[in-house]
């Protein structure tokens, strides 16, 4: 079964060859019938420079070649062309010659001024009346004490026939086609090798981030363990923050920092020494000092390490509160990041509702009211409104879980949102 990426692939693989095909194959058109036209014009001028020299004509000064200019133009009327024109050098008209069909179609051309031009040209044109003209204006040149001279003009008109208008169409129509083909063959040829490409990326960015993964669960339960004998705390916590952002509809290319956020919020008690992290009593306020020390030193951790740097937000503001009190800013109301509101409201329910060395675990009611009791003093009152419709929900999900099946839950929303 293809995947939503090769799908878009084939589409817009698809899409691509389409709009080639579309402008490629005009143009080939275009290119092959400018080319058999450019053919039809270099025999003209080849059977016309030939005939030329074969009656004397290339030296209009003298009178043999003026008398076999017109013998000339009937010869070339009758053949090649329909009608033939002969001119001097300073312009004058020196003979003419046409057929019936070139006579019919005589009055439909454009009149120009006496040819003074020094390269040959050919003009192609559609008349009113259907026929495709071809009008050729060629410089003719003799050698005359070994130089090349100018001895007049020659111009010719060509009405093309069926035949001729057949087989132009049939070679531009064929280059048309073969442009065509090669663009959507080469379409075809093409996605695999996208698709192979985009599955060998993927895989690769799967190892990296699954490594990154791995490092952070290492690094979060490392620091958890220090506190509270087990990792389930951050798998626990994690899960909440995504639940209550789901509720809240943050946008997706949110999640992954507020996730790892929540996971390693409490880096920074790596620094915190052990007679202080794990006093069962109440700290002194030389000892809470140095416990706050753990938001910046758990900053300072995730900075500069490229792919935490985002989530370094809940880490720094994670203890701020919604009336200015927190620390170690001070921050208040929506001055603190949404990513660590949210985390406020999941890191307090899980605390409340779970067995530390220093107290008991509370039940969902009491847990609940406490929450409710600081929404607008620590707590954003509209996330903690959002959250007591899902609350119940949450704890019965939690409540008296392992950390495997913590981590299941959390790696569930984590494959979801990293795209794993």
């Amino acid at each position: 079964m293809r995947t939503n990426f090769e799908r878009r692939t084939a589409v817009l693989i698809s899409l691509v060859s389409v709009i080639l095909v579309s402008i490629t194959s005009p143009i080939a058109w275009y290119v092959a019938t400018e080319e058999a036209e450019s053919a039809i014009v270099s025999l003209a001028n080849e059977e016309t420079e030939r005939l030329l020299a074969y009656y004397h004509v290339l030296d209009f000064s003298n009178e043999i070649s003026r008398e076999g200019a017109q013998q000339a133009a009937d010869i070339l009327a009758g053949g090649f062309f329909d009608i033939a024109e002969l001119y001097g050098a300073s312009g004058e008209k020196l003979a003419e010659a046409m057929t019936p069909s070139g006579a019919k179609v005589e009055d439909q051309l454009t009149k120009h001024a006496m040819p003074v031009y020094m390269e040959s040209s050919y003009e192609s044109m559609k008349l009113p009346d259907g026929d495709w003209v071809l009008r050729v204006f060629v410089p003719l040149h003799f050698v005359k004490s070994g130089s090349e001279s100018l001895a007049g003009y020659f111009e010719g008109v060509r009405i093309v026939p069926d035949w001729q208008r057949r087989q132009i169409t049939t070679t531009a129509f064929t280059a048309a086609l073969m442009v065509a083909l090669a663009s959507l063959i080469c379409g075809a040829v093409l996605y695999p090798i996208v698709v192979y490409l985009s599955k060998e990326n993927r895989r690769r960015a799967k190892e990296v981030l699954d490594s990154h993964i791995s490092m952070m669960e290492a690094l979060g339960r490392s620091i958890a363990k220090r506190d509270s004998d087990t990792g389930v705390h951050n798998y626990r916590v994690a899960w909440v923050a995504t639940k209550i952002a789901e509720a809240i509809e943050i946008p997706k290319d949110s999640m992954q920092p507020l996730i790892i956020g929540s996971f390693l919020h409490d880096v920074g008690k790596i620094a915190i020494p052990d007679s202080i992290l794990l006093k069962p009593g109440r700290l002194t306020d030389d000892e809470m000092e140095l416990m706050r020390t753990h938001v910046d030193q758990g900053e300072s951790i995730l900075k500069g390490i490229g792919w935490l740097d985002d989530a370094s937000t809940v880490v720094a503001c994670h203890h701020e509160k919604w009336n200015g009190t927190g620390y170690p800013r001070g921050l208040k109301a929506e001055s603190i990041p949404l990513a660590a509101r949210v985390f406020a409201v999941a890191d307090v329910f899980d605390a409340l509702c779970s067995k530390r060395p220093y107290k008991e675990p509370m039940s969902f009611e009491q847990s609940m009211s406490i929450l409710i009791r600081d929404s607008g003093s620590h707590f954003d009152p509209d996330i903690v409104k959002v959250f007591e419709g899902i609350a119940l929900g949450v704890y019965k999900r939690l409540d008296g879980i392992a950390e495997n099946e913590a981590k299941a839950l959390l790696q569930e929303r984590v494959n979801y949102y990293f795209g794993l």
